[in-house]
């Protein structure tokens, strides 16, 4: 079973490179200040995954990033033109290197930063930004302690507590009445999702017949899904990275398992049907985003250039919802700086807290108190003949 994770590694560092060249990151100046590097610059900071676990989902959506970053090159502040770079680093998926990938960061004297793709490294960071005062604008990292108690760590994705909550309606409300929750030990994201998804089926009236864990990088999911299998539950909720995921998903059809499978954001990703196969069909997951529907013009505008943009670059044009959300974490900081017409980190972070603009993801993009994005919609999606397909949009109904 170690094949379809290398293949989800092969194909995340195989996109890195075929893209290098579209809005690679440029190496800082020496003594460069105040987010410039000679000249009229501001640099933006990419703290993203683009190796380890979660380096597909990430790349895509660093993807978002530079996109935005060519159409929304350049900004005013005052009567002058500034030219915005990207500086990326890889937190390469792990809390110890996002420490490291982070104040690499401040050490670059960034204004603001993106990211990150996991909630887990983006908690890891956040204490180093706001201690540096740069505000970091998260674009799918759901889990609530990303923002609980930092100032500086904003976000334009709902959080998992709406996601489970949402999953759980889903799930209850088209006659799923039993479910088992597998999550991932130790994971922020996966632990944190499958808690609120149980919390919220529950209150509905829904039973949690099954609960188990796995640990990182395990590969046979035989035993916990023998256990599952035991408990014939009719929604399997089963949160987890692109890497593990297809193998959770084959092996739980090779036992015979016939329930529902279902999960959150990060089961949006084509390498899981690749990987999965014909047992990907009629999974059902969670997301932010889709292309059929349009929020407002400038969706419209990003969905017909994005895909140009991809099919530019020799990849698929089917756009994942965390490249929609990479695209709008840039535009928070755009609107941001434009707002503070300032470099500085601490009248954006202020900025930050007034800012309102149309999204990809949605119009009126805000945030509250907490920083988080003032959204109350999910999309719901299924796999169909080797392609996700768009079910419904829902919000929560207690």
């Amino acid at each position: 079973m170690k094949s379809a994770k290398l293949v989800a590694l092969g194909l995340a560092a195989a996109m890195t490179a075929s893209l290098a060249a579209c809005g690679a990151s440029s190496t800082p100046a020496a003594g460069s200040s105040s987010g410039k590097s000679g000249g009229n610059v501001i640099r933006i900071g990419v703290f993203e995954p683009t190796t380890g676990e979660n380096g597909g989902g990430g790349f895509q959506e660093v993807l978002g990033m530079r996109y935005a970053n060519e159409t929304h090159k350049t900004v005013k502040i005052g009567d002058t033109e500034y030219t915005i770079e990207l500086d990326e680093v890889d937190n390469k998926s792990d809390k110890t290197e996002a420490v490291s990938a982070a104040n690499k960061l401040v050490g670059d004297k960034v204004s603001v930063v993106l990211g990150s793709y996991g909630s887990g490294v983006s908690i890891a960071a956040g204490q180093i930004f706001a201690d540096a005062k740069i505000p970091a604008i998260g674009a799918s990292c759901t889990n609530p302690q990303v923002t609980q108690g930092n100032d500086y760590y904003f976000r334009v994705c709902f959080l998992d507590p709406f996601q489970g909550t949402v999953m759980a309606n889903y799930a209850y409300q088209n006659g799923y009445k039993s479910a088992a929750v597998l999550t991932q030990l130790g994971d922020d994201y996966s632990s944190g999702l499958g808690s609120f998804f149980k919390t919220a089926f529950e209150k509905l009236g829904g039973s949690v017949v099954d609960e188990e864990q796995f640990q990182t990088n395990q590969t046979d999911f035989k035993a916990v899904l023998t256990n599952i299998k035991a408990a014939n539950p009719d929604i399997i909720f089963a949160p987890s990275s692109i890497t593990t995921a297809p193998l959770i998903i084959k092996q739980a059809r090779e036992l015979g398992i016939e329930s529902l499978i279902a999960a959150g954001d990060t089961w949006e990703n084509s390498t899981i049907i690749e990987n999965a196969g014909a047992s990907a069909e009629g999974i059902v997951l969670s997301t932010f985003f889709d292309e059929s529907e349009p929020a407002n013009d400038e969706a419209k505008s990003f969905i017909t250039g994005f895909k140009e943009y991809l099919t530019a670059n020799k990849q698929s044009d089917v756009i994942p919802a965390v490249s929609a959300l990479g695209y709008d974490a840039y535009l928070a900081a755009y609107h941001a700086i434009e707002k503070a017409q300032s470099t500085d980190g601490e009248a954006i972070k202020e900025a930050l807290k007034s800012v309102s603009f149309d999204g990809v993801t949605g119009s009126g993009i805000s945030f509250d108190e907490n920083g988080d994005a003032n959204k109350d919609m999910a999309f719901i999606k299924t796999v169909k003949d080797g392609k996700f397909e768009f079910l419904t949009t829902t919000t929560v109904q207690n």
